[in-house]
């Protein structure tokens, strides 16, 4: 404002210059910056495995012989979501009453986030893992905070219930105050498209409705998506690949050892000096400790050019979603159950971008 005013007063002062000022543009009301879906503005196509259980994550503790095991495994599409909560009641279970080093398996989001809690308890910790970031199937991920596909509904229990709701009430205040660059953070509006009347919330949902205020349904003339149905909800999103190099070098800067180290068996883990395990290998947990329920669920993206001006994301039927970062845009995706092969299909990306393409193309903002 101050470099408009300054350039209109020049204007009306220099010699010869006109004097009538340009009126201001407005913003169409409820208009968004579209993102420009097309084949060759697609920089990357990945795939990755979300470690599911119907029955939902584990954390839980037993005896490995003489040592103490902590699960922490299993959270499906919500592993960045509820990684500081999940990892806190992890610890909560480790830690009392012992003494010494504390062992971690895996350096994916859970393992880090673990290991920084048991930091900050005062106990020196190890990583044991098979792969380092970013080879690591966190980093594949979109990074919104919403606890997505983490149980089947209908095997939803009271106890499962409370797990949830304690994990994620943990993990949205701990990623509240590490909102910013460094650890690629950020505040987000999102949308969620339908082509139905959204009268209720799912029975997960209902459980953190207080985790998003101020939702609500957008009427159809302030916003420009071509769905009749729209639901609007702040929350915040993270770019993984900023995040998991943060928590790493937080690790190691306070004292952490990171061994690369894959185990076979869980009877290797009785070779380790450390008197207490956190298990965070997610899917890896089905051969390393037989937990037959833990399924890999495949979801394929692609990832555009970078768009700063686009500040919002959505999901909408058939399974498509946009999360914007400063990586690129990611446009999803899929949800294959039961397929265990992290590789990308041509026709299945080519899918995926034809329909965002279609969304934009019927977009109201001009």
């Amino acid at each position: 404002m101050l470099a408009a005013g300054t350039a209109g007063l020049a204007a009306l002062t220099l010699p010869g210059c006109a004097t009538t000022m340009a009126r201001p543009v407005t913003a169409k009301r409820g208009c968004l910056p579209p993102v420009n879906v097309a084949p060759d503005r697609v920089i990357r196509r990945v795939a990755g495995l979300r470690p599911y259980r119907p029955s939902g994550f584990v954390v839980r503790a037993e005896a490995l012989g003489s040592k103490r095991l902590v699960h922490n495994y299993g959270h499906g599409g919500g592993g960045i979501t509820l990684s500081w909560g999940s990892s806190r009641l992890a610890v909560d279970l480790a830690l009392p009453g012992h003494q010494g080093g504390v062992a971690v398996l895996g350096s994916g989001v859970m393992g880090l986030t673990t290991a920084r809690l048991v930091q900050e308890a005062g106990f020196p910790v190890t990583i044991y893992t098979a792969k380092l970031p970013p080879e690591t199937t966190s980093n594949i991920a979109g990074g919104q905070w919403y606890p997505s596909s983490v149980v089947d509904s209908s095997l939803l229990t009271p106890a499962f219930s409370a797990q949830l709701v304690a994990a994620a009430r943990y993990a949205y205040r701990r990623y509240q105050i590490l909102v910013g660059e460094e650890y690629g953070v950020r505040w987000m509006r999102n949308y969620s498209l339908s082509n139905r009347p959204m009268s209720g919330v799912g029975s997960v949902d209902s459980l953190l409705l207080d985790l998003f205020p101020e939702a609500k349904d957008v009427a159809a003339g302030d916003h420009p998506f071509p769905y009749p149905y729209v639901r609007q909800y702040d929350g915040m999103i993270v770019d993984p690949g900023r995040f998991l190099r943060a928590l790493e070098r937080d690790t190691r800067l306070a004292g952490g050892k990171i061994v690369v180290r894959e185990f076979q068996t869980a009877d290797q883990l009785a070779q380790l000096p450390e008197t207490t395990i956190i298990n965070c290998t997610g899917l890896g947990s089905r051969a390393l400790f037989g937990d037959a329920e833990l399924e890999p669920v495949r979801g394929q993206l692609a990832v555009l050019l970078p768009q700063p001006e686009v500040e919002y994301a959505y999901s909408a039927p058939g399974g498509l979603y946009m999360f914007s970062r400063a990586d690129g845009v990611i446009l999803g995706g899929t949800h294959e159950h039961g397929v265990g092969v992290a590789e990308t299909e041509p026709n299945t990306i080519d899918r995926i971008v034809e329909g965002h393409r279609q969304l934009f193309a019927g977009f109201r903002c001009a």
